[in-house]
């Protein structure tokens, strides 16, 4: 019985290892890119529901993009705090904003695609770049990094949405460490033909993906996905790309308790359910793997069995893995939480196991 844990945790390693650098790697050891302004006509699309302290704050920074021919369109999806008075003041503190307001449609209720859907159709230029209401970007050079992707064929661009640090905070640390891993896996499979998704807080694509697709219209009774299950319809390996360089970047302020980031979590692992077959079949194969890799290091030490090498798999498995988060996260400009990847890794694992369960006997809350 030991002989066949200790094959099936050595097979197991190699799977992990083959994620780590083959998939992985193709970001971690990329070439950086540079910023060559394309200046295309860009619509800026913010859609909010009671984020009336953080558009106040946020919506001023888009507006003051260093870029030559963008506007703003700002969707008030039937808030019921004064999101809508803020957006209508911006409306007239800048010439470039258009306002989109949002009534409670029966059959659409609660959906944010709706609402987006609407802010698209009313959009005026050719490419559409999104962020969310709670997010900022990272610099006035943000719309110039994000469309210098684009090109004839390259129509949809993936950017990284990061969170704010938070010092001595191991949940600031446990988040924005989930956020790095998601963005190599995203930005990985994407260079290596296989996008699967995107995140709203910085997604970029060119207005007609959105009509090729159809819009949201084929998953439109999923609450949520106008971002990562957009990406998975509409993306292939010839019209998808990334954006990486540090002024491509948005930030947005996390979560602060873990009950908040549990129940969000959740939200996001309802959404994969709709995903490729083979887009779930690589994320299951991942995480399963992870967790019986951690199950078989604890059985065969247990009972020491050849322990030497076992933890020489170990050994090799984690300087592996080490060395390509760690370029990643040089690339992504979070290097301060590379040094937390064994113990963050085993509480995602927990976290996975804790959603998936609960997950069974409740359905998460989506759009406000």
């Amino acid at each position: 019985m030991l002989i066949f844990l200790l094959y099936f945790f050595i097979a197991v390693v190699f799977i992990q290892i083959f994620y780590y650098l083959g998939i992985f790697g193709k970001f971690a050891f990329a070439k950086p890119h540079g910023i060559t302004p394309k200046k295309v006509p860009v619509s800026v699309i913010v859609c909010a529901k009671n984020e009336e302290e953080n558009v106040k704050k946020f919506i001023p920074l888009l507006a003051e993009q260093n870029y030559p021919d963008f506007e703003i369109v700002l969707i008030d999806d039937a808030s019921s705090d004064e999101t809508l008075e803020a957006f209508e003041q911006f409306e007239e503190q800048y010439e470039n904003i258009r306002l989109v307001k949002v009534k409670n449609n029966e059959a659409f209720w609660g959906n944010k695609k709706y609402a987006l859907t609407l802010g698209i159709k009313s959009a005026k230029k050719e490419y559409l770049l999104f962020t969310d209401a709670d997010c900022y970007p990272a610099s006035k050079e943000w719309i110039t990094a994000m469309t210098s992707q684009f090109t004839l064929n390259k129509t949809i661009v993936l950017g990284y949405g990061a969170h704010e640090k938070i010092e001595r905070s191991l949940l600031n640390k446990i988040i924005r460490f989930e956020t790095l891993l998601t963005a190599i896996q995203c930005f990985s499979w994407a260079k290596a033909g296989f996008p699967y998704m995107g995140v709203g807080r910085n997604l970029a694509y060119k207005k007609e993906e959105f009509f090729n697709v159809n819009g949201f219209i084929d998953h439109i009774q999923v609450r949520s996905g106008d971002d990562d299950l957009f990406v998975n319809q509409a993306a292939n390996k010839t019209n998808i790309t990334i954006a990486y360089t540090p002024e491509s970047f948005t930030y947005s302020k996390p979560k602060e308790s873990y009950k908040e980031w549990f129940a969000q979590k959740r939200r996001h692992v309802t959404t994969a359910n709709y995903y490729k077959f083979f887009d779930k079949l690589q994320l299951s194969l991942f995480y399963t793997s992870q967790l019986f890799f951690f199950l078989l290091v604890i059985i065969l030490l247990a009972f020491q069995f050849q322990w030497i090498a076992v933890l020489a798999l170990v050994a090799t498995r984690y300087t592996i893995a080490w060395i390509v988060i760690g370029f990643s996260a040089g690339k992504l400009k979070e290097n301060d939480i590379k040094v937390w990847f064994p113990v963050v890794e085993i509480v995602l694992i927990f976290t996975q196991i804790n959603i998936f369960i609960t997950n069974l006997f409740s359905k998460p809350v989506h759009w406000k």
